[in-house]
């Protein structure tokens, strides 16, 4: 069985020109990561936070302008992408139309010149882990964009790589078939052993599949957790408002796990914040609870029925809460302009 390898990133910097200013930006900046080997992690975050360079410098598409990135043991800075120990997945697929599915499959281990008997052999055995076995005499162009990904897939696997490499694969599907293909991927990933590195602005995407997920924005790495601490214990105002929803309350800390806002003290994880510090109160829109009894007076802008929770957007002081009251159906329902009190569970509420 092939050794697992980790991917590990020291100091990786990028460098472009702004083709407006003419400047030099940070793409990248000075950022290390140490990937363990047979993890499945993902490099999530907005539009142009490096994300992507960085997915594609490990591949070797760009070259760091500092730094050194590493395979296992081995510096691959100088290393071409096809010598790489690696292999990409890409948006578009990349598969060849003019080829059937077992042909598409089949191109790296032919490349490589294998004998063919390995070569069926190999190719058959991955058709039936992405379950595309019956369909290799199939054109790409007669399949569904699951299908193609499944046969971009095992393309990739095929050569049995120790790094896969994910750029938004599933940014092509519609919703749903995006829900059970990510399912699909963390599937085989987990059953080859793997070490995975994936591309998505998607939250929801990177909640579902990741061991860790690697938070960037503006080039640099704001966290890195796993799903529930990114999600729980946010390192900061960016990263809570990036994974999934956040509300911000402003208050200042009393003392060690009581925060004060409006005149109105409650307890929460002031994260060691000095005593007297102004702060951003964060809760989610699930931890806050909305009733005739409270700690925070408010009143009622916002009422939808969502089905599973009723949705509310509620103002408090200045500001604006948002809340999901979920299992509606027996709880009073409050309508637009009607006064209530929130209230929060001490361990869904942070200061920031």
């Amino acid at each position: 069985m092939k050794e697992k390898k980790g991917v590990k990133l020291d100091h990786i910097s990028k460098i472009y020109k702004d083709p407006k200013t003419g400047k030099d930006f940070y793409a990248v900046n000075n950022i290390s990561l140490d990937i363990k080997p047979g993890t499945f992690v993902t490099l999530l975050g907005p539009s142009g936070c490096g994300k992507t360079t960085t997915l594609r410098m490990i591949a070797g598409f760009e070259s760091p302008d500092a730094g050194e990135i590493y395979i296992g043991d081995e510096a691959i800075n100088e290393l071409t992408p096809n010598k790489r120990d690696t292999a990409m997945v890409f948006q578009s697929y990349a598969l060849f139309p003019h080829y059937n599915v077992f042909d598409n499959v089949a191109y790296g281990l032919h490349l490589r010149k294998l004998p063919e008997s390995e070569i069926y052999e190999r190719v058959m055995k991955m058709l039936d882990l992405v379950e595309l076995t019956g369909m290799e005499n199939r054109l790409t162009n007669q399949l569904s964009g699951g299908q193609q990904q499944r046969v971009a897939l095992a393309r990739a696997l095929v050569v049995e790589p120790s790094v896969l490499l994910f750029d938004e694969p599933l940014s092509n599907l519609d919703a749903k078939l995006r829900v059970s293909m990510r399912s699909e991927i963390r599937r085989i990933q987990q059953k080859v052993g793997i070490t995975a590195i994936y591309v998505t602005h998607d939250q929801a995407e990177a909640m579902s599949i990741s061991d860790q997920i690697i938070i960037m924005n503006k080039g640099i790495v704001e966290q890195i957790g796993t799903p529930q601490e990114t999600y729980y214990s946010p390192k900061s105002a960016f990263v809570a408002d990036f994974i999934g929803q956040a509300n911000f309350i402003e208050g200042h800390v009393k003392h060690d796990g009581v925060v004060e806002t409006g005149n109105i003290e409650f307890e929460c994880n002031t994260n060691g914040l000095d005593t007297g510090s102004p702060c951003k109160i964060v809760c989610r829109p699930e931890g806050v609870f909305i009733g005739d009894e409270g700690l925070l007076p408010c009143e009622i802008v916002y009422s939808c029925f969502m089905g599973a929770y009723q949705n509310y957007h509620v103002k408090v002081g200045d500001g604006i809460v948002k809340i999901e009251d979920y299992n509606p159906k027996n709880k009073k329902i409050y309508q637009v302009g009607d006064k209530a009190y929130l209230s929060f569970e001490r361990n869904t509420v942070y200061a920031l």
